[in-house]
């Protein structure tokens, strides 16, 4: 026993290690999209389970199952020797009875399946609901949030109620069995008794051992049901680990250098779904070190067009080339490693500013750290904070404004220094004295870069080299700031609005 407890730690905590590793392994390759239409609390929920489905599977085995075995196996050989019939008797009711045990449980599994379906829900539920407290209290929602998760509750409830009651009829089903054994195993041994074939010893010595043996076959439904309620845990997560990669790397696909930084969009169709397209025979060149801006109205196309870069989704039709070389054929990690973004709303770990800003190139130094957020404006407010650079920022950076936020995500993409630059609204967060001093560090951090933008503030677009107006998925025109204020379209009509309203 001590031998197999010390083996079974050594063993289980890194099958354990080894499950929880590979699940997350997985689901961090999975695509964009496959994020943004699962509940990350679901995810986790998931990733815990199966690692916990595998502790339950091998308790059961080895300290339930093995054993049971053996004790059966032991016994019957006893009776076999004592009297073939009744050993014979014993044998057909074992096996009716795991028979009936096994499919019964089997039946009751897609129950099990349910319930820790539900159980899923309720955690994503509920960590999306803790995710959006600050919304909950500003529209004062506590009772309908509290009304809407009693729903789901319910749920779960009502379908575990029901796997429990199917449980304890099939309980009532072995008990059955059981008594059914009792009573025939007493007639068989009494007659035999009478004829002269068994001694009193003999009836006291096989009633115990029938006795031993109910109680032991008692434990295989309890087993039975554990490990299927194990195997309905681990589903989910398993249906993961089997679910193709939306966007994967091609067989062979090399590592992308970028030497120039040339972009190229050629003929590309994309949708989200089959009923509304988002690019049609979309066409678009970046020369090295060109700088542009994207404009155009909400539904435009202009951040699926990022997306699409950085390869987030695969394209229906056409090729997006840097280099020449199709995006399709290099490996993302390449890809995304020679691609900056500075997003509209970054979110942060729960981390350490340090290890934040550091995310941008991991090998960094402190001294290279601490120079990123001098040039993105950061040092000052991070300076001034108790802990300064080990200062935790909490869940998806709370605990600091929205400006710095934005700031630590430009002193990321300044640490990173990768040759193309994507700028998704990067100073929309940010009042007017703090833009002044971002855009500063932003044109030395566009300087001999690829820069892609997306802007609606002028004094972020009037810089660019050109400007590419997006409508229905399509270019409509492009030119200078300079140029496209002299023509009638969609530029002149938001720089009217734009312009008017700052004249106002």
């Amino acid at each position: 026993w001590r031998v197999s407890g010390f083996s079974i730690v050594y063993a289980d905590t890194r099958v354990m290690k080894d499950l929880h590793q590979t699940a997350f392994s997985n689901l961090m390759q999975h695509s964009y999209r496959f994020f943004s239409d699962t509940f990350s609390g679901s995810l986790a929920r998931r990733v815990n389970r199966i690692s916990h489905a595998y502790d339950i599977f091998v308790e059961e085995t080895i300290y339930s199952l093995l054993p049971l075995f053996v004790t059966v196996v032991g016994i019957l050989f006893v009776i076999f020797q004592n009297n073939l019939l009744l050993g014979l008797a014993l044998l057909v009711w074992i096996l009716i009875f795991l028979v009936v045990s096994y499919f019964v449980t089997v039946w009751k599994q897609k129950y099990d399946i349910e319930r820790a379906e539900a159980d899923t829900r309720s955690t994503g539920f509920l960590a999306d609901s803790i995710t959006n407290s600050t919304t909950v209290k500003l529209f004062s929602a506590q009772k309908y949030e509290n009304s809407l998760y009693a729903d789901v509750l319910e749920r779960v409830r009502n379908i575990t109620s029901l796997t429990w009651n199917v449980n304890e009829w099939i309980v009532g089903v072995q008990a059955f069995l059981m008594i059914v054994i009792e009573f025939i195993v007493f007639y068989i041994a009494i007659k035999l008794w009478k004829q002269g074939l068994l001694t009193v010893g003999d009836f006291v010595l096989l009633q115990s051992y029938v006795l031993l043996l109910v109680r032991q076959i008692w434990g295989f439904g309890r087993i039975l049901r554990r490990l299927y309620v194990a195997f309905a845990d681990a589903k989910e997560m398993v249906e993961i680990l089997e679910t193709p990669f939306e966007v994967a790397d091609t067989h062979n696909a090399e590592r992308l250098v970028v030497s120039q930084g040339k972009i190229a969009f050629e003929n590309v169709d994309f949708s989200f779904n089959q009923t509304r397209k988002v690019l049609r025979d979309f066409n678009l060149t970046i020369i090295p070190g060109e700088k542009i801006a994207l404009v155009g109205p909400s539904g435009a196309g202009k951040s699926t067009i990022t997306k699409l870069l950085f390869r987030f989704y695969d394209i229906q039709k056409g090729h997006i080339t840097i280099d020449g070389e199709d995006i399709v054929h290099v490996t993302q990690e390449s890809l995304r490693n020679n691609i900056a973004l500075v997003p509209q709303e970054p979110i942060l770990f729960h981390r350490s500013l340090m290890d934040n800003i550091r995310y941008g190139r991991r090998d960094a130094t402190d001294a290279e750290v601490i120079e990123a957020a001098k040039q993105s404006h950061c040092h000052e407010f991070i300076d001034a904070l108790p802990e300064k650079y080990e200062t935790f920022v909490g869940e998806r950076g709370v605990k600091l404004s929205g400006g710095e936020r934005q700031r630590v995500a430009i002193a990321r993409a300044i640490l990173k220094d990768a040759p193309i630059l994507v700028l998704d609204e990067a100073t929309s967060s940010l009042d007017s004295e703090s833009e002044s001093l971002i855009q500063d560090a932003l044109e030395n951090l566009m300087k001999g870069k690829t820069t892609i933008v997306i802007a609606h503030r002028l004094s972020t677009i009037m810089k660019m080299d050109r400007i590419v107006v997006i409508e229905d998925g399509k270019v409509s025109t492009d030119g200078t700031h300079d140029d496209l204020i002299k023509q009638e379209g969609v530029y002149k009509t938001l720089w009217d609005i734009q312009a008017g309203g700052f004249l106002a």
